[in-house]
């Protein structure tokens, strides 16, 4: 029995440093930066939020999500609920049937405030198609930069937008990213990471948003940032961070 356990574990470690070898650089990248947020603790974790003075809420139990959000002004509470199988918008707890075009207007709103709070959690998601670009320095620190594209088929509405992620090379966290889009007149956009902190295990960072023309490449928007030409549009803040138990 020791020998046959033995040979186990010696098989268990040969495809181990096999499936790291034959990990591509951008997947190997990806899944470090993902540990170094909050790695496993993602797939069984409950936080709420406040974003803009609007309350959000996420649940994940491995392959099951639910996000919510909250939101009161003048009398009127608006609650959206998420899941795997359905979108449900209420007003003072009364369901609203809404519009196919609506609910998946409300659903990707609720869904894009939830998927960069947790990023780089989503980013091996079956739909995201990753490349490596190479090395980058940025305030003197060496980057790898990986950009992301999607599927088609499970990519979304906006699965032709582009990504473009900067992990630091000591610490394999993403301090920046960038990425362009194409709804309301498109636009270029770079996101400076400031204020991370670790709450009960998971990474949560705010950001910078800056501009850039909508035809400017990604793989340029570092030096600008250091140049000073890019427009500070805003900043996002998540407030109130907590995780449910």
């Amino acid at each position: 029995m020791r020998i046959l356990l033995t040979l186990f574990v010696i098989s268990s470690l040969a495809c181990t440093r096999l499936a790291t070898k034959d990990k591509s650089t951008e997947q190997r990248i990806i899944d470090e930066t993902i540990e170094a947020h909050g790695g496993k603790r993602y797939e069984k974790a409950h936080y709420s939020f406040t974003f803009r003075n609007k309350n959000y809420s996420f649940k994940h139990d491995e392959g099951r999500y639910a996000y919510t959000f909250d939101h009161s002004k003048n009398d009127r509470a608006v609650h959206y609920y998420l899941d795997n199988e359905q979108f449900i918008y209420t007003v003072n707890g009364d369901t609203l049937d809404l519009s196919t075009k609506d609910q998946t207007r409300y659903g990707n709103s609720l869904n894009s405030v939830i998927y960069f709070a947790l990023l780089p959690y989503r980013l091996n998601d079956q739909a995201v198609k990753k490349s490596y670009k190479g090395l980058t320095k940025i305030k003197g620190q060496a980057y790898h930069a990986i950009e992301v594209r999607f599927s088609e088929e499970k990519g979304g509405t906006d699965h032709e937008d582009v990504y473009l992620y900067w992990v630091n090379e000591q610490t394999k966290t993403m301090d920046y990213l960038a990425y362009n889009f194409h709804v309301n007149g498109g636009g270029v956009r770079f996101r400076k990471a400031f204020n991370s902190r670790v709450v009960d295990g998971i990474r949560f960072q705010d950001y910078e948003n800056y501009s850039a023309d909508f035809n400017t490449p990604l793989e340029k928007l570092p030096d600008m940032f250091e140049q000073g030409a890019l427009k500070l549009l805003s900043k996002i803040e998540l407030e109130a961070i907590k995780r449910i138990k």
